[in-house]
């Protein structure tokens, strides 16, 4: 009888210790897009020395998550959101959605992608939005390549671009922020002008990139040598490449004016339970091994100026000297009506 009461009470205070344990088990919420991937060991590594458990809930594309992050802002979806960009960040910034976080790793980033100066968002990455070109059709049939946004409207380029359209999609947000940079709504040729000179020199808008990169680019048995993508997408055709190439099989044209700079933010949301633990996850983010992960997993640049890009992108990617950079706080108040006035000229 003895044994037996000894070993009930054995179980039950490994009961006890089993139940601690997992109450000591702390899981962070990341909220994020759906394009937000990492490797694996390098998150098990967080995790291991922090002891915080990573759980991502992904929720779209940057627009649909700002969206369900404020519909859901008194019962927060989340601890940390991750991918919030210049494009929308004005709005996230109005909504009160972050707590403020200064992190010291800040220390290693160039101030230029610190655009938020309270630090209510962190940048993690960037990206620019540029005109790809299939380098073999441009070469077989002699097209020079365009120097400004302006040729684009040249007849030689008829028929030949395909853009996005920017309600529906990122990248062609971005491309049409930096025609209304180009061609201001105060200037004697505005970006609707130029906008109505494209559609009559015949491009073709997509809903989405997919749609842009895979449907209409002759380099995937399209019809157009010209598509808005991203100045990462060449290390990515070369990655990628079936057979194996050392030959970039498009290119990214870089000249100045014609690439719109996308730099996405982390930021620590407004109810969190647990600020500390989140704040650990924004320095992790800006670690050198997150960094040095991220260009292969999200193909997108570090913000952390010490740590070395993989030699794929240094070999094949093209950063812009003078990409176009707006302020979010005009990008927010100008951005629906820029649209709106895209949409009736564009597609009426």
């Amino acid at each position: 009888m003895t044994k037996v009461i000894w070993f009930t009470g054995l179980l039950i205070l490994l009961g006890v210790f089993a139940v601690s344990a997992q109450e000591n088990v702390l899981t962070l919420t990341v909220v994020a897009h759906d394009s937000f991937t990492y490797s694996e060991e390098v998150m098990d590594q967080f995790e291991a020395e922090t002891g915080i458990t990573i759980e991502v809930l992904r929720l779209g594309d940057a627009g649909a998550m700002i969206n369900q992050l404020i519909l859901s802002r008194e019962n927060p979806l989340g601890d940390v959101v991750f991918g919030v960009d210049n494009t929308f960040l004005g709005r996230a910034l109005d909504e009160d959605l972050f707590v403020a976080y200064e992190s010291p790793a800040l220390e290693t980033v160039d101030e230029a992608f610190i655009v938020d100066p309270d630090h209510f968002v962190t940048p993690v990455d960037y990206g620019d939005v540029c005109l790809n070109y299939d380098v073999a059709y441009v070469e077989e049939n002699d097209i020079a390549l365009p120097e400004s946004l302006a040729d684009l409207t040249n007849p030689e380029y008829s028929g030949l671009i395909a853009v996005e359209n920017p309600a529906t999609s990122s990248p062609g947000l971005a491309f049409l922020l930096a025609t209304i940079a180009a061609f201001p709504e105060d200037a004697d040729y505005t970006y609707l002008d130029f906008w109505t000179d494209l559609v009559a020199n015949d491009v073709a808008i997509t809903e989405g990139w997919t749609d842009a990169y895979y449907g209409e680019f002759t380099r995937y048995g399209g019809t157009r040598p010209f598509v808005v993508s991203y100045a990462s997408s060449p290390p990515v055709e070369v990655l990628f490449a079936d057979p194996p190439t050392d030959i970039a099989p498009t290119g990214a044209i870089v000249a100045d004016g014609m690439c719109f700079r996308q730099i996405e933010f982390a930021g620590i949301l407004q109810g969190t339970d647990n600020p500390e633990a989140a704040q650990q996850f924004i320095d992790f983010l800006l670690s050198r091994e997150f960094q040095e992960d991220m260009p292969l997993q999200m193909f997108v640049f570090p913000v952390n100026g010490e740590v070395e890009l993989p030699e794929i992108f240094t070999t094949y990617a093209a950063i812009p000297e003078n990409p176009v950079i707006l302020d979010p706080a005009d990008i927010d108040a100008g951005r629906e009506d820029w649209i709106q006035a895209w949409t009736e000229t564009v597609l009426r």
